[in-house]
């Protein structure tokens, strides 16, 4: 019989993970030429041609700092990077070497052996190999995840941070080089991306990540180990720093600093949370499970951030009276 905990061994698989970090540019790229396509099909057809320019210059810029985000943030933070599938199958290949040659292994045993070299195991095979050999040649094939300690959370906080900042930057970037070549007056929509820049940095990654490691930090202190906790301690910090917090703090940045160095406008525009700001809250379960030491989770992350990249570049503000008086960027009303 399976066992229910071998799926998360399934999960935790090295080569799983390394190979769906090679699969990301794919995706990335992939998804953004086919809402490229949708929205250049939805558009009115004297708009096909400046639709499928801007969105292709923003997703361009997104894309590439996403992809990019997870070197910059490990040379920043002095984090180790993910090991490549070179390097996992060599090292799968040594160990599993020595344990054929130490010992003699059924014929079904040695076939799944033989197979774990370079390839990732079926979740049988994971549960057969689990109940027979020792836990110690398990755990070198198949690490367990490694619970962070308080005296970790930060810097990897920090790396997560980084990570979430550029593609949200590339976004930005990109959405301000796309008016430059297809509006007159490119100029006006550099507030709203850079005010919607902050609003997803802040309220949808940094503070969420903040908030899950104060509260990791708090159960650490108290000595809670059980995962569970760990999970519903994560979460509620996301909740209270990110959705609530994050996003009073970027609306106060907006009006107070950036509006005012920028536009030198006065007005109040205030960004409120929503269902897809929400929906974006699915990287704080990447978050929170990454911090758990589940590293099958990361390869998702430069998929999630780059839907900020995206908001960030086409200066998404929900404020839509106030956001059709500053700016005539007609993308943004199809958001």
């Amino acid at each position: 019989m399976i066992k229910v905990s071998s799926f998360g061994k399934f999960l935790d698989q090295p080569l799983l993970t390394a190979k769906l970090n090679k699969q990301v540019p794919t995706i990335l790229t992939a998804g953004s030429s086919l809402f490229i396509l949708n929205e250049m099909k939805n558009s009115q057809p004297e708009n096909r041609a400046k639709t499928g320019c801007k969105l292709s210059v923003i997703l361009a810029a997104t894309t590439l700092s996403a992809i990019k985000a997870p070197k910059i943030a490990s040379y920043l933070t002095g984090r180790k990077a993910s090991k490549t599938l070179k390097e996992i199958t060599a090292e799968n290949t040594q160990t599993i070497n020595e344990m054929l040659s130490k010992k003699e292994y059924s014929k079904e045993l040695t076939k799944i052996l033989e197979k774990a070299k370079n390839k990732i195991l079926s979740i049988k095979d994971v549960n057969t190999l689990r109940n027979n050999i020792s836990k110690e040649q398990f755990d070198k094939l198949i690490p367990p995840p490694d619970n962070i300690t308080s005296k970790d959370i930060f810097k990897e906080i920090g790396w997560l941070s980084i990570f979430g900042a550029v593609p949200v930057a590339g976004g930005i970037a990109g959405g301000i080089a796309a008016d430059r070549l297809t509006e007159k007056h490119w100029k006006h929509g550099i507030t709203n991306k850079i005010k919607e820049g902050v609003y997803q940095y802040l309220a949808n990654i940094f503070m969420c990540n903040i908030g899950a490691g104060v509260a990791l930090g708090i159960l650490e202190k108290l000595n809670i180990k059980s995962k569970a906790a760990r999970c519903v301690g994560m979460v509620s910090g996301i909740i209270l720093t990110g959705i609530i917090g994050g996003s009073a703090i970027a609306n106060y940045i907006g009006n107070k600093f950036i509006n005012p160095l920028i536009s030198n406008d006065k007005k109040k525009d205030n960004r409120t949370p929503e269902l897809l700001d929400i929906g974006l809250h699915t990287d704080d379960i990447a978050t929170v499970s990454l911090l758990s030491g589940l590293k099958w989770i990361e390869p998702s992350l430069p998929i999630l951030y780059a839907v900020s990249g995206y908001r960030a570049g086409i200066g998404y503000r929900n404020d839509h009276k106030h956001h059709r008086h500053h700016n005539n960027d007609f993308l943004r009303e199809k958001c």
